[in-house]
């Protein structure tokens, strides 16, 4: 390692930058890696990339994306084939919110500039095929990334990013490829990363410099004598500086572990059934059985009416809002599973989006009049606002309880 630095401060002398997002480092004087920095929603950038890599013929072309995020490329608009009773079943509908959420930023910013989001990674793809140049997926599974960010963050600063997420879906100020070229300069980035880190310590430390650090890893490992790299401008000076240090890096297998989540969420999950059980187990014993069938009934209405004016709010299939009474009084007594699991899987059963729907979600989710348009969005709302109108219901059964004795 320290004689790799040693050549490396040698032939730094002969790097060159013949663009302001392009980087060009010696390792060797046979080996040569080349950062292309760019804009997911930039014509500009499409352009750069495919006659970069045209001029520059490398052996191996490495980019910004896993496996599962270069087939949704190359599929176009992959909502349309998306299985929503299959993701409630395997209960991925919360990843499936935020994944969208994103993917709707995302295609909103490209709108501005008539550019699709990733287009430049897809470019990278198309023409590394065409010169036989070695494609590699340098990122990783962004699953594995948001399941991290997620594990990582503590409880409201999730509910802060989600806050920051719905705001910038429905911010209606456009982006220009004059504005985009700015934010590209390295200084204005620098800038933007440092006021993100404050603001997300942890989201920071999983989506930039983790990331900064199994690219780097993968980009260093690209077998060929020039390697080309095609990476978001965010990226550019963070694996610059590894692959130009020669800094060790994790290993992959740590950077894709998922850290066990806080057990304070299913300590608290479990504490508040717990209590409100042996509570009505003391009632009945004091007051007897009449007592807590009266409260057995209060527990109904808190719950199950407050959980079917969720789903009526939705406008969820009637047969949802019955489902809503009758199992949010049994869900509000286990953390395992909530109520909006069953009513947005009987929603999807009965209502399924069409697929001209599911091919508009991701614009449709920005406007929110169009959520109650839209069969999908509709899903959604049946998988969160049962659960969300029952949380209260709880507390003010447990309220009533204290009161009274």
């Amino acid at each position: 390692m320290e004689a790799q630095k040693k050549m490396f401060t040698i032939l730094h002398s002969k790097q060159m930058t013949t663009s302001k997002d392009i980087t060009r480092i010696t390792i060797s004087p046979e080996r040569e890696i080349i950062l292309v920095g760019t804009a997911h929603i930039s014509q500009e950038s499409v352009d750069l990339v495919r006659s970069t890599i045209i001029s520059e013929k490398p052996d191996c072309v490495c980019v910004e994306l896993d496996e599962n995020r270069l087939k949704a490329l190359e599929a176009g608009d992959r909502w349309k084939n998306l299985d929503i009773k299959n993701v409630l079943k395997k209960r991925q509908m919360a990843s499936l919110v935020v994944n969208l959420l994103l993917a709707s930023y995302q295609k909103k910013m490209g709108e501005s500039t008539g550019v699709e989001p990733g287009a430049e990674l897809k470019a990278a793809a198309e023409e590394a095929k065409a010169c036989s140049a070695n494609l590699v997926l340098a990122d990783r599974d962004v699953k594995i990334t948001l399941r991290r960010a997620w594990a990582g963050t503590p409880f409201f600063r999730k509910l802060k990013l989600l806050a920051t997420l719905l705001a910038a879906i429905f911010e209606t100020e456009k982006v220009s490829e004059e504005e985009l070229g700015k934010m590209r300069e390295q200084d204005t980035l620098s800038l933007m990363m440092e006021d993100f880190g404050k603001e997300f310590p942890e989201i920071k430390q999983i989506l930039i410099t983790e990331r900064d650090q199994f690219l780097a890893g993968r980009i260093a490992k690209a077998e060929g004598k020039r390697v080309l790299a095609v990476i978001g401008a965010g990226h550019l000076q963070g694996i610059k500086s590894i692959i130009e240090s020669a800094a060790e890096t994790p290993p992959e297998e740590e950077l894709q572990k998922i850290p066990p989540s806080s057990k304070w969420p299913k300590i608290i999950g479990w504490i508040i059934p717990a209590a409100i059980i042996s509570s009505l187990i003391y009632i009945g014993i004091e007051q007897g059985s009449a007592k807590v069938a009266d409260y057995l009934t209060l527990w109904v209405l808190c719950t199950g009416v407050f959980a079917s004016v969720g789903a009526a709010c939705a406008l969820a299939h009637p047969f949802a809002i019955i489902a809503a009474l009758f199992i949010a009084p049994i869900t509000g007594l286990t953390p395992l599973v909530g109520v909006g699991l069953f009513t947005a899987f009987i929603q999807a059963y009965f209502c399924p989006p069409r697929v001209s729907e599911m091919e508009t979600v991701s614009e449709d989710i920005w406007k929110l009049s169009r959520w109650w348009k839209n069969r999908f969005t509709r899903v959604i709302l049946a998988f969160i606002l049962p659960g969300l109108f029952a949380a209260p219901g709880k507390f003010i059964f447990f309220a009533k309880i204290v009161q009274n004795h």
